[in-house]
């Protein structure tokens, strides 16, 4: 049974303090982590997808939220030591950069399609925000057929409602709270 670890939105824009959207310190905080478990799945063999917000600067998406992660732009660019991870791993065929324009990682990006074509039946979910592209990729992944455990210790938001969105996850999809 393969395996993959999906990073979500860990960008400049969401977790450096003077990002636009910024989740901060709850968001600084996880980066050791998700480091620590991007190293063990590509230790095992696993698939690593940093899956990012990408938007174009009139995006309707900015209708809703302040401008980020606009392409090209310092904000999109992966925050700190997960940026020094992934120039390192760059290149690496089990390390893949997903773009995404959607909230959930899974819509229009191919992705599913991709880890399926690599037998990926598991996929490990971690970054920001929990309750929103955090929980609407755990949900493309049970739409995709696939098994999500969601890393409470990678996961952070700017909202207090994180909790009760990893308890959504497990009742709704059935994803595994680790």
């Amino acid at each position: 049974m393969g395996e993959a670890l999906l990073v979500v939105d860990m960008s400049n824009d969401f977790v450096h303090d003077e990002g636009t959207l910024t989740v901060g310190k709850p968001a600084q905080a996880i980066v050791p982590y998700i480091v620590s478990l991007a190293d063990r799945m590509l230790a095992s063999g696993g698939i690593v997808a940093i899956c990012m917000d990408e938007h174009d600067p009139d995006d309707r998406h900015f209708r809703d939220w302040p401008p980020h992660n606009v392409r090209g732009t310092w904000g999109q660019k992966l925050y700190g030591d997960l940026a020094s991870w992934y120039e390192r791993h760059e290149g690496d065929a089990n390390v893949w950069y997903v773009p995404k324009r959607s909230y959930n990682a899974f819509h229009g990006t191919g992705l599913g399609e991709r880890l399926r074509a690599r037998g990926v039946e598991t996929v490990h979910v971690c970054g920001v925000c929990t309750d929103i592209c955090d929980f609407l990729t755990v949900a493309g992944a049970y739409d995709e057929g696939l098994h999500a455990v969601v890393h409470r210790q990678g996961c952070a938001t700017f909202t207090q409602l994180g909790d009760i969105f990893l308890e959504h996850m497990q009742r709704l999809f059935h994803a595994e709270i680790a």
